[in-house]
């Protein structure tokens, strides 16, 4: 079950609120065979998830738990950019957050109410800490959650409707709310996408950053391809970004970004204003 995406939490007192975590989706399924970790590609990473699934290991009834594998920092706040090092080199950081319990010793359990489905599930993985970790939720305006995650610089929250049961796919009974961040970038480039997308590079203090589709307003997109085509060239002015099918820009071309919080690189990038150097324009 997805949750849906939406520009603000739903309001009233129909709602759970909980941490958005940001790490790699897993269900972990309990069975006769022992404990197997997968992901949502339907990936089996119990070799990966070695830690967890060994703390897993110790839940006698067969059982299949809904949740997120991620690493946190020395504040609590879970940092996907540390996430796929921590696996292969510090895997005992890695912890799972435990949010939905589908099924339990052979009852399906997704036709119950939300609510009872994570009074079992807290009771069912309680003492398993710090490896395997249930996820709390919070019962009033989504609106005071979602700018308590925010001001904990968490990358947001998920809704989910009282009562609710648990259905494949994207649902609304499940809405997620992201926390963003706006900052200035330099744009080094413009290369088109494997969707045949132009998109713009970014880099901020020499370190490449990642790319945002070039999506502007009709006068200023075309005053920035004018000054492509003239001041493009196929070499970057650093030698470590060489990349094919690539436009390099020189330097004075800068961007503002607004950028999915919780990770070393831009994701879900989106340019908000371009700017072009003055003596370059």
């Amino acid at each position: 079950m997805d949750p849906k995406l939406v520009d603000a939490p739903p309001a009233g007192d129909d709602w759970l609120h909980e941490i958005k975590f940001d790490g790699y989706r897993t269900q972990l399924i309990i069975d006769a065979t022992g404990v197997h970790a997968f992901t949502s590609g339907r990936h089996d990473w119990s070799d990966r998830y070695r830690s967890i699934v060994e703390a897993a290991s110790s839940l006698s009834l067969p059982a299949i738990i809904d949740g997120e594998v991620a690493v946190q920092d020395e504040n609590g706040v879970t940092q996907f950019g540390e996430l796929r090092s921590a696996i292969f080199k510090a895997p005992h950081r890695l912890v799972f957050f435990a949010f939905d319990l589908l099924h339990l010793n052979g009852q399906d359990l997704r036709d119950w109410p939300l609510e009872d489905r994570r009074e079992l599930l807290h009771g069912y993985v309680e003492g398993l800490e710090p490896v395997i970790a249930f996820s709390e939720s919070f019962d009033g305006e989504g609106a005071d959650f979602f700018a308590w995650a925010e001001g904990r610089g968490l990358e947001g929250i998920v809704s989910k409707r009282k009562g609710s049961r648990y259905v494949r796919g994207t649902s609304d009974l499940w809405q997620k709310t992201k926390c963003w961040v706006v900052d200035d970038f330099d744009v080094i480039g413009v290369k088109k996408g494997d969707d045949g997308l132009p998109y713009a590079l970014f880099a901020q203090e020499g370190v490449r950053m990642g790319a945002a589709i070039v999506s502007l307003p009709n006068k200023q997109r075309d005053l920035f391809w004018r000054y492509v085509e003239t001041a493009g060239t196929d070499q970057p002015s650093d030698r470590r970004w060489r990349e094919k099918s690539t436009t390099w820009l020189p330097p004075g071309t800068t961007a503002t970004v607004r950028f999915l919080r919780g990770s070393e690189r831009l994701r879900h990038a989106s340019i908000k204003e371009l700017r072009i150097s003055s003596d370059r324009a």
